[in-house]
């Protein structure tokens, strides 16, 4: 994994077309889209739940927060500064050429940064990714059986995080539709998260997944959070 540019260089084990393969994708383009909630009730709920950690309403749902491309990794451990920043699942559209693919990530955020700037507090951590993708359009006919799942290991413990079908937001179609800014080859968007099975709290270690139990396949991927000091 390297930086070439404003370019990040990832590489993914790529499922499409009845086979794998590996293939080092350049994303210069990296978006989080925030409340994509479908259920205007779940949406409320996640709302309210970082309401109550500071954070302000959002001015208009879905909203698109850009990040540097150089905040995506594949790798199995990160560093926050502090010990406020958790992770959250997401799936992942990343587009490279003409075609679109899907993968799962980790919108790791520091909480109290975002309580008074969420687009800072977007930059400050980086995105953990799976080092997998599947063909977006294999997916599309049964999109709404897919589902999330997010474990955080506290203290030894782990625990499940967050459940739910991806269901919860809208369809990956209809939220790039609403990014007005370019959404090339080489781009990457986050789609929106679950609500936190006890509520938002950071961990030692993050692990997601996706589920596909049509075609009965996971992507899965963890990785450790490092909290580095903070100095008065």
């Amino acid at each position: 994994m390297s930086a070439s540019g404003h370019a990040q260089a990832l590489t993914f084990t790529v499922h499409a077309d009845g086979r794998s393969y590996e293939e080092t994708i350049l994303v210069r383009t990296a978006v989080i889209a925030g409340w994509t909630g479908r259920d205007k009730v779940a949406l409320e709920k996640h709302i309210k739940e970082l309401e109550e950690l500071g954070v302000p309403r959002p001015a208009s749902t879905p909203i698109y927060y850009r990040v540097a491309a150089a905040r995506l990794t594949t790798a199995d451990a990160i560093e926050s500064t502090g010990p406020d920043s958790s992770g959250e699942v997401e799936f992942m559209i990343l587009k490279t050429g003409a075609r679109r693919f899907l993968g799962i990530g980790s919108d790791h955020t520091d909480r109290k940064v975002e309580t008074y700037n969420i687009t800072v507090s977007k930059q400050m951590c980086d995105k953990p990714v799976a080092p997998e993708l599947w063909a977006l359009d294999e997916v599309l006919p049964h999109w709404d059986r897919l589902m999330l799942r997010s474990y955080a290991v506290i203290d030894g413990k782990r625990a499940l995080y967050q459940e739910g079908s991806v269901a919860a937001m809208l369809p990956p179609l209809d939220i790039l539709s609403g990014y007005d800014g370019p959404f090339e080859g080489g781009a990457a968007m986050f789609c929106g998260t679950l609500a936190a099975h006890g509520g938002i709290r950071p961990a030692d270690r993050f692990e997601f997944e996706i589920e596909d139990p049509v075609l009965g396949r996971t992507i899965r991927h963890g990785y450790d959070v490092s909290v580095l000091p903070v100095l008065g």
